[in-house]
Protein backbone atom coordinates (compact mmCIF):
# COMPACT_ATOMS: atom_id res chain seq x y z
CA UNK A 1 0.00 0.00 0.00
CA UNK A 2 3.04 2.29 0.08
CA UNK A 3 2.50 3.18 -3.58
CA UNK A 4 -1.16 4.06 -3.19
CA UNK A 5 -1.66 7.79 -3.80
CA UNK A 6 -2.49 9.56 -0.57
CA UNK A 7 -5.97 10.96 -0.11
CA UNK A 8 -6.02 14.55 1.09
CA UNK A 9 -9.24 15.93 2.53
CA UNK A 10 -8.27 19.59 2.31
CA UNK A 11 -6.51 21.32 -0.56
CA UNK A 12 -5.77 25.04 -0.81
CA UNK A 13 -3.79 27.11 -3.24
CA UNK A 14 -1.70 29.66 -1.39
CA UNK A 15 1.12 32.14 -1.66
CA UNK A 16 3.85 30.51 0.41
CA UNK A 17 7.03 32.13 1.66
CA UNK A 18 9.56 29.86 3.37
CA UNK A 19 12.73 31.68 4.41
CA UNK A 20 15.38 30.27 6.69
CA UNK A 21 19.14 30.84 6.72
CA UNK A 22 19.48 27.78 4.41
CA UNK A 23 16.37 28.04 2.16
CA UNK A 24 14.49 30.84 0.48
CA UNK A 25 11.29 30.15 -1.43
CA UNK A 26 8.38 32.45 -2.18
CA UNK A 27 5.76 31.65 -4.78
CA UNK A 28 2.33 30.22 -5.36
CA UNK A 29 1.77 26.67 -4.27
CA UNK A 30 -0.60 24.19 -2.73
CA UNK A 31 -1.20 22.85 0.74
CA UNK A 32 -2.77 19.40 1.00
CA UNK A 33 -3.97 18.08 4.36
CA UNK A 34 -5.39 14.97 5.93
CA UNK A 35 -5.42 13.64 9.49
CA UNK A 36 -1.96 12.09 9.35
CA UNK A 37 0.06 14.50 7.26
CA UNK A 38 0.39 17.71 5.38
CA UNK A 39 2.06 18.31 2.02
CA UNK A 40 3.26 21.72 0.87
CA UNK A 41 4.35 22.41 -2.70
CA UNK A 42 5.78 25.68 -4.02
CA UNK A 43 5.79 26.30 -7.76
CA UNK A 44 7.70 28.68 -10.00
CA UNK A 45 7.08 28.96 -13.76
CA UNK A 46 4.78 25.94 -13.55
CA UNK A 47 7.46 23.68 -12.04
CA UNK A 48 7.48 22.36 -8.49
CA UNK A 49 10.41 24.17 -6.83
CA UNK A 50 10.00 22.68 -3.39
CA UNK A 51 7.94 19.93 -1.86
CA UNK A 52 7.56 19.39 1.86
CA UNK A 53 5.78 16.38 3.34
CA UNK A 54 5.16 16.44 7.07
CA UNK A 55 3.93 13.20 8.63
CA UNK A 56 3.43 12.27 12.26
CA UNK A 57 7.10 11.34 12.69
CA UNK A 58 9.10 12.84 9.83
CA UNK A 59 9.63 15.70 7.40
CA UNK A 60 10.57 15.04 3.79
CA UNK A 61 11.81 18.00 1.78
CA UNK A 62 12.46 17.70 -1.94
CA UNK A 63 16.08 18.83 -1.63
CA UNK A 64 16.89 16.80 1.48
CA UNK A 65 16.44 13.24 2.58
CA UNK A 66 13.52 12.46 4.88
CA UNK A 67 14.39 13.02 8.50
CA UNK A 68 12.76 12.92 11.90
CA UNK A 69 10.99 16.11 12.96
CA UNK A 70 13.57 17.02 15.60
CA UNK A 71 16.41 16.50 13.10
CA UNK A 72 14.61 18.69 10.56
CA UNK A 73 14.16 21.40 13.20
CA UNK A 74 17.85 21.19 14.08
CA UNK A 75 19.02 21.32 10.42
CA UNK A 76 16.53 23.80 8.98
CA UNK A 77 14.70 25.69 11.75
CA UNK A 78 15.88 25.59 15.37
CA UNK A 79 16.72 22.68 17.65
CA UNK A 80 14.87 24.58 20.39
CA UNK A 81 11.47 24.11 18.69
CA UNK A 82 9.06 21.32 19.67
CA UNK A 83 8.79 18.56 17.03
CA UNK A 84 5.28 19.59 15.92
CA UNK A 85 6.21 23.23 15.19
CA UNK A 86 6.35 23.07 11.38
CA UNK A 87 3.16 21.01 11.11
CA UNK A 88 1.30 23.37 13.44
CA UNK A 89 2.46 26.40 11.43
CA UNK A 90 1.04 25.01 8.19
CA UNK A 91 -2.14 23.80 9.91
CA UNK A 92 -2.59 27.18 11.60
CA UNK A 93 -2.63 25.65 15.09
CA UNK A 94 -1.10 27.17 18.24
CA UNK A 95 2.58 26.43 18.88
CA UNK A 96 4.35 25.33 22.07
CA UNK A 97 1.12 23.79 23.47
CA UNK A 98 -0.74 27.10 23.16
CA UNK A 99 1.74 29.16 25.21
CA UNK A 100 0.70 32.83 25.28
CA UNK A 101 -2.20 32.47 22.80
CA UNK A 102 -4.32 35.58 22.40
CA UNK A 103 -7.61 35.02 20.57
CA UNK A 104 -8.36 37.64 17.92
CA UNK A 105 -11.58 37.51 15.89
CA UNK A 106 -11.40 34.35 13.80
CA UNK A 107 -7.78 33.62 14.69
CA UNK A 108 -5.07 34.14 17.26
CA UNK A 109 -1.60 35.55 17.85
CA UNK A 110 1.29 34.23 19.91
CA UNK A 111 4.49 35.81 21.15
CA UNK A 112 6.96 33.24 22.43
CA UNK A 113 10.35 34.42 23.63
CA UNK A 114 13.25 32.54 25.14
CA UNK A 115 16.27 34.77 25.59
CA UNK A 116 18.97 34.14 22.98
CA UNK A 117 17.12 31.03 21.70
CA UNK A 118 14.08 32.32 19.85
CA UNK A 119 11.82 35.34 19.51
CA UNK A 120 8.67 34.09 17.81
CA UNK A 121 5.69 36.04 16.62
CA UNK A 122 2.95 33.80 15.21
CA UNK A 123 -0.25 35.18 13.70
CA UNK A 124 -3.11 33.10 12.36
CA UNK A 125 -5.79 35.44 11.09
CA UNK A 126 -8.44 34.73 8.44
CA UNK A 127 -6.64 33.19 5.45
CA UNK A 128 -3.15 34.22 6.49
CA UNK A 129 -0.51 32.55 8.65
CA UNK A 130 2.69 34.40 9.55
CA UNK A 131 5.48 32.82 11.59
CA UNK A 132 8.50 34.98 12.31
CA UNK A 133 11.49 34.19 14.52
CA UNK A 134 13.85 37.16 14.54
CA UNK A 135 16.66 35.38 16.43
CA UNK A 136 16.82 32.42 14.01
CA UNK A 137 16.03 34.49 10.88
CA UNK A 138 12.99 32.40 9.93
CA UNK A 139 9.92 33.67 8.14
CA UNK A 140 7.11 31.38 7.02
CA UNK A 141 4.10 33.05 5.46
CA UNK A 142 1.02 31.39 4.02
CA UNK A 143 -1.75 33.36 2.35
CA UNK A 144 -4.51 30.96 1.32
CA UNK A 145 -6.50 31.69 -1.81
CA UNK A 146 -10.14 30.65 -1.88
Amino acid sequence: SACTPKEYVKQNSAFIMFKTPTFKYADMGFIYENEEEIKVEIYGSGQALMSLEISETSVCMSLLECMGKSTFNKEVLSSMYPDDTLENIFRGKPLFNGLGVERKGDGFTQKIIKKDKYNIEFNVLKNQIIFRDTINSILIKVKKQY
